[in-house]
């Protein structure tokens, strides 16, 4: 990934707290004669100050055929990204030599990949990641409510991927680059058009 110094975001719990708020990677993977990539639920955690992840997908699905054990794999996380438009610099009446842009906050994520086909990882896998998302719901559903010979069945069809992160980079765009006047104009104008995420993190990685 290109990245300028000023973008980037070495902290990797700011990097991770990013993965556990937009969990949904694109799992990038080649072989000797092919490349693919699918978007993937994830769950992050550290074990012993090494960072893991941890999903599954269908068994139809050919990419893990050749994600050996041990296979590097990518991991791409988009967080939050909003096009800015050059009407919130100053130095457009200034100058005018401005152009449009885009913001974005992004992890990638290196490592080696393990097939996990065991029914209780696969289980408690399944398990944690619809906890998670269920937690706010007022009734939260759980993997345990459905019957367990449907279950067994539906994990019979899904095989898991168990990455240990060799590397974690971040990149936060946040109009770090721009002059303090066009930061505090972006600012503005995101606020103004409601898109206060991006806003409070234009604040915050502008200094402003």
């Amino acid at each position: 990934m290109y990245q300028p110094p000023h973008f980037a975001e070495p902290d990797e719990n700011v990097m991770r707290a990013l993965i556990t708020a937009h969990p949904l990677g694109l799992l990038i993977s080649s072989s000797a004669d092919d490349l693919q990539a699918n978007p993937l639920p994830f769950l992050v955690s550290v074990d012993d100050g090494i960072t893991r992840l941890r999903t599954h997908m269908s068994r139809a699905n050919g990419q893990w055929r050749h994600i050996e054990d041990g296979a590097s794999v990518l991991v791409v996380f988009q967080g939050v990204d909003s096009y800015i438009t050059p009407s919130w610099y100053r130095a457009k009446a200034e100058h005018g030599k401005v152009v449009p842009t885009w913001n974005y906050a992004m992890v990638q994520a290196r490592g080696a990949a393990r097939i996990e086909a065991g029914s209780d990882w696969l289980r408690q896998q399944v398990g944690e990641l619809t906890d998670r998302h269920e937690a706010n719901r007022a009734e939260p559903w759980k993997v345990d409510d459905a019957p367990d010979a449907y279950v067994a069945a539906q994990l019979r069809g899904i095989v898991g991927i168990d990455i240990t992160v060799d590397t974690l980079t971040g990149k936060w765009k946040m109009s770090q680059n721009r002059p303090e006047a066009d930061r505090k104009g972006v600012h503005a104008g995101l606020t103004e058009d409601g898109d206060a995420a991006m806003a409070e993190l234009v604040r915050l990685y502008g200094q402003i």
